[in-house]
């Protein structure tokens, strides 16, 4: 039932945050483009699981797509809110696929699932 939790979070993240792209009226073609883009934190696997899934979590939690929405909107910057409203809606939707942050054993660790 957890599981489910976690997917329907993340759908409603999703949705969320895409809808506020948009709102916002920023480039659907851009939102495309950049979706998968924090997908590259897996670069650090090419090295080892420890660093990989150091990097990889990093750059699939929450925190820094925030602080850069609050610096966006702050700062009137709307490059730094079109990407983490791109930011979270990827982290959204790999939750709601049920990929959650990587443990340091191998990558298909996650604390939700072993995938």
């Amino acid at each position: 039932m957890t599981r489910l939790w976690i997917r329907l979070e993340g759908l409603l993240v999703l949705a969320a945050a895409t809808t506020l792209y948009f709102y916002n009226d920023y480039s659907w073609w851009l939102f495309l483009l950049l979706l998968l883009v924090p997908d590259v934190f897996m670069i650090g696997y090419v090295a080892n699981n420890k660093l990989g899934a150091l990097i990889y979590n990093v750059g699939h939690t929450y925190i820094i797509p925030m602080v850069f929405l609050a610096a966006g909107y702050v700062l009137k910057m709307d490059v730094l809110t079109l990407i983490s409203f791109i930011w979270i809606a990827h982290i959204g939707m790999d939750r709601m696929f049920g990929f959650g942050l990587k443990y340091e054993t191998e990558f298909k660790d996650t604390h939700l699932q072993r995938v």
